[in-house]
């Protein structure tokens, strides 16, 4: 990875980051969210609808114009690939984790629904242009 990219899109770094460790670390025992029903999910939702939020934000600020294949690769499929190598490495790397087909679509549809609400930011940027 270039340099460049660090310092171009440190916050992305920085929440990619954060979503490895958190995907990767023992979940810890919170008994006043035990009743929360597919708690798992919506942090999963939560965690990529964020990154891709987070990404666009960072990608809008550096970039006069959007280059729709770049950065829809970058903002939406690295993302959800992301959350699918996440899955696969608790499922086989971890002893406290397991990879479940549900995480990973609640990362994707996180993901998806990140671009749908930066959508009006990213159209109004390029309108600008």
């Amino acid at each position: 990875m270039k340099a460049s990219y660090l310092k171009r899109y440190p916050l992305s770094h920085f929440v990619i980051a954060s979503v490895i460790v958190l995907s990767l670390a023992p979940i810890p025992d919170v008994p006043q969210l035990a009743g929360v029903n597919l708690l798992d999910k919506w942090v999963h939702f939560v965690m990529y609808g964020g990154l891709c939020l987070v990404v666009w934000w960072e990608y809008l600020r550096q970039h006069r114009r959007v280059e729709w294949p770049r950065a829809i690769v970058g903002a939406i499929v690295l993302p959800i690939l992301l959350g699918g190598a996440l899955e696969l490495a608790q499922a086989y790397l971890t002893t406290c984790r397991s990879g479940e087909w549900l995480d990973f679509a609640a990362d994707s549809v996180g993901a998806v629904l990140g671009f749908l609400v930066a959508g009006p930011f990213i159209l109004r940027k390029n309108r600008k242009s």
